[in-house]
């Protein structure tokens, strides 16, 4: 038997690995020492109350034998996908229930909807980005052009960035986030439009993460779409995938979401109906009880207090910004995002950047580089950590010199 020999191609997690081995080896000889962790993508309040009283109410529906429930329908529980179409329709977009998928999160999703494509694809990714967008096609065999994106545009490329290093090739698959990680940028209605053109005209597929799309508020809101299907032709060459882990604090809940049009197709198939099959074959749904406290959050109290606990990040954002501002360099991201990406000061790498933040600091942040090598000079903040951890870090970052 010969195994999957495209596992030798990936690379090794360089990025979280230095990251732990630089920190453990700062706290063996500084034991005891607090540090202040504004690198990790992870929560740290703990789920709304409209969630937790569903889940109690799920698990007393499963300790009844009148309202017990077994396997579970593959594609979603029918009163979530309702839930999720419904909030979609708020913003304009008009959904069937069967075009929604719940799913155990988006990383999950991201890695499994390339069961829908095959191997042997060209893929493109914008970078910098999630590290696992390039993983996981790697793993498939996928060749990938890499977009890099930089200060000059905001970090948002545009398919004439695609076009100067493509090299003639046409792509299969287009990887976009929205707000991204890591750089928090947002894809205005305009720009994003030219990338649905883009792949309508060439018949390529979107692949949209949408996971920090609640982070989007304030008077930019009319200009930055949440969702791809506010886009005119995204339902013919979109897939948008989406989770309530930042949204709603379910990253050790997990619960997710993905939409897949039934206008969309190609090769004459339908890959609605395909994602139908895959699911039905490969899962057994997600828990009832996980279900029940995602829908939850669609309702009008679950909705207030998810974004009662996002303005505490969107507060931590700004509080980092400010003090980002105080060292007079450049960032992008934090007011529609949970991540500011921000160029290193003084001219320093991200690494050496990092190295000096943890030794005379004590604050830990993500190098730029480990997103890709247009991030090398820049760092990412997570607005994720505690309210006064963060104002401490940003009281240290101020101190910068």
């Amino acid at each position: 038997m010969i195994p999957n020999t495209n596992y030798a191609n990936l690379k090794d997690s360089y990025l979280f690995y230095n990251i732990a081995q630089k920190v453990n080896r700062y706290l063996e000889e500084h034991p005891g020492t607090k540090l202040y962790r504004m690198g990790i993508g992870d929560v740290s309040l703990p789920l709304c109350q409209a969630a937790i009283k569903a889940l109690h109410e799920g698990v007393e529906d499963q300790a009844r034998q009148e309202t017990f429930h077994g396997y579970m329908p593959e594609c979603g529980a029918p009163f979530l996908r309702e839930a999720i179409a419904a909030y979609y329709g708020k913003r304009g977009v008009q959904l069937q229930n069967d075009e929604v998928f719940v799913s155990s999160g988006a990383s999950d999703e991201l890695g499994d909807i390339l069961d829908l494509f095959g191997h042997d694809k060209t893929v493109v990714i914008l970078e910098p980005a999630y590290p696992a967008y390039v993983d996981a096609n790697t793993m498939s065999g996928n060749s990938i052009i890499r977009v890099p994106a930089g200060k000059e545009n905001g970090f948002l490329p545009s398919p004439d960035d695609l076009k100067a290093v493509a090299a003639g090739k046409t792509p299969d698959v287009l990887y976009i986030c929205s707000p991204n990680n890591p750089t928090g940028a947002v894809f205005s209605r305009e720009k994003l439009k030219a990338w649905v053109d883009y792949a309508c005209e060439s018949e390529a597929l979107i692949v949209f993460d949408a996971a920090y799309e609640a982070f989007i508020s304030g008077d930019e809101e009319k200009e930055l779409p949440h969702s791809i299907y506010e886009i005119e032709g995204a339902a013919e060459c979109a897939i948008e995938i989406c989770s309530l882990s930042k949204t709603a604090g379910f990253t050790g809940t997990r619960c997710g979401y993905t939409v897949i049009s039934k206008s969309l197709r190609r090769g004459n198939m339908s890959l609605n109906d395909m994602w139908v099959r895959n699911r039905t074959t490969k899962t057994n749904g997600i828990s009832y009880i996980l279900q029940k406290g995602a829908a939850a959050i669609f309702t009008e109290e679950g909705q207030k207090q998810i974004h009662e606990n996002i303005a505490i990040y969107k507060n931590n954002a700004k509080v980092l910004m400010e003090a980002v501002d105080a060292l007079n360099v450049w960032y992008t991201g934090g007011k529609n995002a949970p991540y500011i990406w921000m160029e290193c000061p003084k001219g320093l790498g991200s690494w050496e950047f990092f190295d000096r933040l943890l030794a005379e600091y004590q604050v830990i942040g993500t190098p730029g580089e480990g997103f890709g090598s247009c991030g090398e000079g820049y760092f990412r903040f997570s607005c994720f950590g505690s309210p006064e951890d963060t104002k401490e870090a940003a009281k240290r970052l101020r101190m910068f010199h």
